[in-house]
């Protein structure tokens, strides 16, 4: 469903000098599957997931999307099919907003729906009630917000979502949940992950080949 070929990011930091963050990156994610991206801070796995949703252009190689070589930025037929979800669940929130404010925009946007109710059946699926919509960030737990930011970029069914370390920052309940809620919706619907992560436990857990990257090299295990 989804190939990288050869990417290169390259950051310039100063009038002459340059930062090489991934070199000649390569492979491929296919429909269903959860691919692992495992490797240490600063190995360049973040770099890759960035590039695979559109927040950055690479340097050098391309990205194919169901067959069809993207441009940057991607077209709106292709942004809504690639999701990120991050590592931290706070930046999803505008923290002067009620949640409810900053979790419809997606169904307004993709879905062309305002209906409350919608978005309470998708959170009660995440085990979340509608009172914590009319709740602001700060009156929830790290865990509460990463579900409600996982019901909100689920709620336009991607094709592919980039699991940017999505639960580093939980306790080890949280973490059991948000990885139970991912298989059980891959299950319905068929979605493709890149799951990026340090740790090899969850790694081995969550994905159905893994890839080790190193100071911005792929090494395939």
């Amino acid at each position: 469903m989804l190939k990288c070929k050869n990417l290169t990011k390259v950051y310039s930091i100063g009038p002459k000098k340059r930062l090489q963050a991934i070199k000649d990156v390569s492979f491929s994610i296919g429909a269903g599957e959860t691919v692992g991206l495992l490797g240490e801070s600063g190995s360049g796995k973040s770099t890759i997931g960035q590039i695979l949703c559109g927040l950055l252009k690479p340097t050098e190689g391309e990205l194919l999307f169901q067959n069809e070589v993207l441009t940057y930025p991607f077209s709106k037929e292709v942004r809504p099919k690639i999701q990120i979800l991050f590592q931290h669940p706070e930046v999803s929130f505008n923290p002067k907003l009620r949640i409810i404010d900053s979790i419809k925009e997606p169904y307004r946007l993709y879905l062309h729906s305002k209906d409350r109710s919608r978005i309470i059946e998708d959170i009660e699926r995440m085990g979340l009630r509608a009172e914590h919509l009319d709740r602001y960030p700060r009156e929830l737990s790290g865990g509460e917000l990463q579900r409600l930011a996982l019901a909100r970029v689920l709620s336009i069914r991607p094709s592919l979502l980039v699991l940017d370390e999505p639960t580093s920052m939980l306790d080890v309940l949280s973490q059991a949940q948000i990885m139970h809620l991912l298989k059980a919706y891959q299950t319905r619907w068929g979605t493709s992950y890149l799951f990026i992560t340090h740790n090899p436990q969850l790694a081995g857990f969550f994905s159905d080949q893994i890839l080790a990257i190193h100071e911005g090299e792929l090494v395939r295990n």
